[in-house]
């Protein structure tokens, strides 16, 4: 039964759930952000996705801020459905089982991060970009 479950966290899985993510979730997210870290961190299973996750947010805040919009709606639609699966303590399998109850979670973000790939790459070099270009206007580091 849990293998069958687990079985369907797949692509379309993730999709589909992409596909019901409106504006108001992306805020519950990023509202959310101190305890989704924490739950990330606090797992032996996810603890691996710690710098990712905070990528992920920073992608979020930044889309929410306006200063980076380079992303089509699904990528931040993804983003935002795992992070709010990893949130949901009751999902496909429920976290509090011991040993088992952040495989699902894993899973969603695995499958996540292979859609958002190229995104992240995108931003990270946009990052790149602007923190370079932020040291060369600084008066101070001429």
């Amino acid at each position: 039964m849990l293998e069958k479950k687990l079985n369907e966290l797949d692509e379309k899985y993730l999709k589909e759930g992409a596909a019901k993510i409106k504006d108001g979730d992306v805020e519950i997210a990023a509202e959310n952000q101190e305890q989704i870290s924490d739950k990330i961190l606090n797992s032996s299973m996810l603890k691996k996705y710690t710098e990712i996750g905070k990528l992920l947010f920073g992608m979020l805040q930044d889309y929410r801020k306006g200063i980076y919009s380079n992303m089509p709606w699904f990528t931040i639609a993804a983003i935002t459905f795992a992070l709010l699966y990893i949130l949901n303590p009751l999902d496909v399998v429920p976290d509090f089982i011991p040993g088992l109850g952040y495989i699902d979670d894993f899973a969603i973000m695995t499958v996540a991060l292979r859609f958002l790939e190229t995104d992240l790459h995108s931003y990270l070099d946009w990052k790149l970009a602007e923190g370079d270009s932020g040291e060369e206007e600084n008066p101070e580091n001429a």
